[in-house]
């Protein structure tokens, strides 16, 4: 799979990328690293060598937020979840590569415009806590998105910042969330054929990369700032999400 080591290194510093971000910034941004896998392979085996991976930041990453989340809206936006993950699962028996690279891409460009537009004051953030309807559609969002390109985290952002939580509370939520949805989604992986025995074997080959990228996510967590750590998201999904549409439409 990993034809030279410039893919290799590519790969690495990815799966590492992942593991900063939701060890240490929310699950918003690790799925720029499979923007950046579906670069240099096919969008199905970036997402599945992917999904294993992040499972496995999420195991690492558990513990320090154990109990440090909001669990109501958790609940809410994890049982929401289940609705969009059965959507993505039927969309990817009909859909070919290319659609995923513009679902990847796009949403990669959507979520760095959604990031500019708060930034400039174009989009508000709400100043009242979502309802309970609002969370359930937010949860089946982000369980679509995350199917499709492992890109949950906005819409459950959305809905966790408008309940007022603090910084470690929101992350320990979104720790849970994202596990829980993962599980979800290897079940209809498995069942159509993205796992297959290169990917597992790359999942081997990177799965030190995403202990070593959770743990400096949980150390990061409390050094770097969140402008710095979010400005580099936003060029590299930029970057990503524009070569990703050329590639799909050319």
């Amino acid at each position: 799979m990993f034809a030279d080591w410039g893919i290799f290194f590519i790969a690495a510093l990815a799966v590492t990328f992942a593991g900063i971000s939701k060890g240490g910034f929310g699950s918003g941004a690790a799925f720029a690293s499979a923007s950046i896998l579906a670069l240099v392979l096919e969008p199905a085996q970036a997402l599945g060598i992917m999904l294993p991976l992040l499972m496995l930041i999420d195991v690492t990453t558990l513990r320090p937020y154990w109990k440090k989340w909001s669990w109501p809206d958790s609940k809410l936006l994890i049982m929401g979840a289940l609705p969009g993950v059965a959507l993505g699962a039927w969309l990817y028996q009909i859909a070919d590569a290319d659609v995923f690279r513009l679902l990847i891409g796009g949403i990669s460009l959507a979520f760095v415009a959604w990031q500019l537009g708060m930034k400039l004051g174009l989009i508000r953030m709400p100043r009242r806590a979502m309802p309970a309807w609002a969370g359930a559609l937010a949860g089946a969002t982000a369980g679509f998105t995350s199917f499709v390109s492992h890109a949950g985290g906005p819409p459950a952002a959305v809905y966790l910042l408008s309940r007022g939580l603090g910084k470690t509370q929101f992350q320990a939520s979104t720790v849970l969330i994202f596990w829980a949805i993962n599980i979800a989604k290897f079940i209809p992986y498995s069942f159509l054929g993205i796992f297959t025995a290169q990917t597992l074997w790359a999942d081997l080959v990177l799965a030190p990369f995403a202990i070593l990228g959770a743990w400096l996510g949980v150390k990061a967590h409390h050094i770097v700032p969140e402008r710095l750590f979010f400005g580099l998201t936003y060029v590299l999904l930029g970057v990503t999400g524009i070569k990703l549409i050329w590639d799909a439409l050319t």
